[in-house]
């Protein structure tokens, strides 16, 4: 400790319980509702965990989240009072979506009203500050007391860690943070076991699971969030190579290898015939079994009427009353709830043995196996074409792009953050270990903050560390550059630099086609150019290396080596690459 005197106050209490959880990073905006707590942090605590300064609220939380994603720990977000909790919802609310385990903690004016400042204290003051995030986060509560800190913070981190994990929010009242400590609480609610034991699924319905898996002539494994438990990547490769079963990554997180000849992700056809569909904790079961008609918004099966599906995992465990991210209901002929940690070894071994005593099933099993590598070769090799057909556009091409970037990298031990050029590094890059990639990218304004959440869980190793970034995410949160150059996070941030919104454009063009409307007015309050914004310009003020912008494909590769390098010498470096609309 180093604190020069011998006084305590409230806030050393929630000091104490950080260290005693082994939080290892604090990403804050600062505020004077928790100055207390600020104070503790840098004297008593002495800058342990570090804190992270962040210039706005969301590039906090979405620092915690990516951090999460990229180590499977939790790390703090310290929000101010009423006015820095509403300035970090939307970020707050994409963590809850995305399972990510964030422990946020916030700060209020004094409850007791002789101590409030004039007008700050009270505009700054909310009788149940947490309602501004309850209906997107697993638990929130405010103590009312020193004891209440202890037992509360305890609650709130087992309860975040429990799967299905999601953030949590504390909210401390500033007087109590201020107050003097008479006397040490007794910390005895950390110990023991933090989080509970994992939930298994019921043995009788994995058999019947297992049964009808073997038992299909075109089995297929579908997997969201499988993925994030340790040992599962492996775990799904053990299911697929047993079953010969074509396996298709949702992507909220990296499930399967790439390259491996199961992986039927990407490919047209991958449930045609398929009499059994197994979900591996799987909510958005909908969007790649489906065609969507994006102007009439129907959407047409893609899986054959008499598929049997089976469902795995923590999907009625986590539906909101507000929320709707639960997605549309799906009519499975087993759910089971468990978690797939245990489940997925369970159910290979399951399978094993049937399997074993039936020759026929292995004949059938080996033939399978034998066509799905044929599909997935022949999908490799059309996409390598497809490279090379928009090989000298400019603006440069996306596969070009992606291409390119693989070619620098692929020697390295890298980490992709979050966006994938329209799925183009899915397809060209090798994506043969979990730590690969978090998961996809979310929604604009969410990128950047959370690439730098997986760049920290990585600083420090040898790893190269690339964010492709689009241009309209960064210009909602350009001050991440900054913190990154301040916190030393080195990493390769690519702009996916397509002048525009252009998601946003493509529906305007479908409403335009739709009602014979001009569809060069479609760009109208979607397209980022007149001016265009300089990225590399803006990196260089933030303290990074900009390098670009890049219009010319012949430049790229040198321009990324030369990136690279400053990468490996420990600076954030941006490289601005002007990239085709699609």
């Amino acid at each position: 400790m180093s604190s020069p005197t011998t006084q305590r106050w409230g806030s050393d209490v929630i000091v104490d319980l950080i260290k005693a959880h082994d939080f290892p990073y604090a990403a804050i905006n600062p505020g004077s509702s928790f100055r207390g707590l600020h104070d503790s942090l840098v004297n008593y605590g002495g800058n342990v965990p570090e804190m992270l300064l962040c210039p706005h609220e969301e590039i906090a939380v979405q620092i915690a989240h990516g951090y999460a994603k990229a180590s499977g720990k939790p790390m703090l977000a310290i929000v101010h009072d009423v006015v820095g909790l509403l300035h970090s919802t939307m970020a707050v609310y994409y963590a809850y979506i995305d399972r990510a385990p964030v422990f946020l903690i916030g700060a209020t004016g004094p409850l007791d009203e002789a101590e409030r400042r004039p007008m700050i204290d009270w505009i700054h003051t909310a009788n149940v500050q947490g309602q501004a995030v309850r209906s997107y986060t697993k638990w929130d509560y405010q103590p009312a007391s020193i004891d209440g800190i202890v037992d509360s913070f305890a609650r709130a981190y087992g309860i975040m860690m429990t799967e299905p994990t999601g953030p949590v929010y504390l909210c401390y009242d500033a007087g109590l943070q201020e107050k003097p400590l008479s006397a040490q609480p007794a910390l005895t609610a950390i110990g023991g076991q933090r989080v509970p034991t994992r939930v298994a699924a019921d043995a009788q319905a994995l058999a019947a699971a297992a049964d009808l898996l073997v038992a299909a002539e075109n089995p297929v494994l579908l997997a969201e969030y499988s993925g994030a438990r340790p040992g599962n990547f492996a775990a799904h490769v053990e299911l697929a190579e047993t079953l010969a079963a074509g396996f298709v990554d949702v992507g909220s997180r990296l499930n399967f290898p790439s390259r491996h000849p199961l992986n039927m992700s990407l490919i047209d056809g991958a449930f045609s015939g398929a009499d059994v569909i197994a979900g591996l904790d799987v909510r958005d079961w909908e969007r790649l079994t489906s065609k969507l008609d994006r102007t009439t918004r129907l959407t047409t099966s893609l899986v054959p009427e008499d598929c049997r599906w089976i469902d795995i995992g923590f999907g009625d465990l986590e539906i909101s009353a507000w929320s709707m991210d639960y997605q549309r209901f799906r009519r499975a002929d087993l759910r089971i709830l468990g978690d797939t940690a245990q489940a997925v070894p369970a159910l290979a071994a399951l399978c094993r043995q049937r399997i074993a005593a039936n020759p026929a099933i292995q004949r059938r099993i080996a033939a399978r196996f034998e066509r799905l590598s044929a599909t997935h070769a022949t999908a490799r090799r059309r996409w390598t074409t497809q490279v090379r057909e928009h090989w000298d556009d400019m603006p440069i091409s996306l596969p070009r792009l992606a291409s390119e970037l693989w070619a620098v990298i692929e020697n390295e031990d890298w980490v992709l953050t979050s966006n994938t050029l329209r799925d183009w590094t899915r397809r060209l890059w090798d994506f043969d270990a979990p730590y690969r990639h978090p998961g996809k990218s979310l929604g604009t304004a969410t990128q950047i903050g959370i690439s730098l959440g997986v760049a920290l869980a990585h600083r420090g190793t040898d790893r190269l560390v690339v964010a492709i970034e689009p241009d309209g995410d960064l210009m909602f949160d350009p001050g991440a550059l900054w913190v990154a150059a301040k916190s030393k996070i080195p990493m390769l941030i690519v702009m996916f630099n397509n002048r525009a919104y252009y998601n946003d454009w493509e529906h305007q063009l479908l409403m335009a086609r739709l009602r014979a409307t001009p569809e060069s007015r479609a760009h109208i309050g979607m397209d980022l150019f007149g001016p265009e914004p300089d990225f590399a310009m803006l990196a260089r003020s933030m303290g990074c290396v900009g390098i670009g912008p890049i219009e010319k494909p012949d430049e790229l590769a040198d321009a990324l080596s030369k990136a690279i390098a400053e990468v490996k010498a420990g600076k954030p470096v941006v490289v601005d690459v002007v990239t085709a609309k699609r």
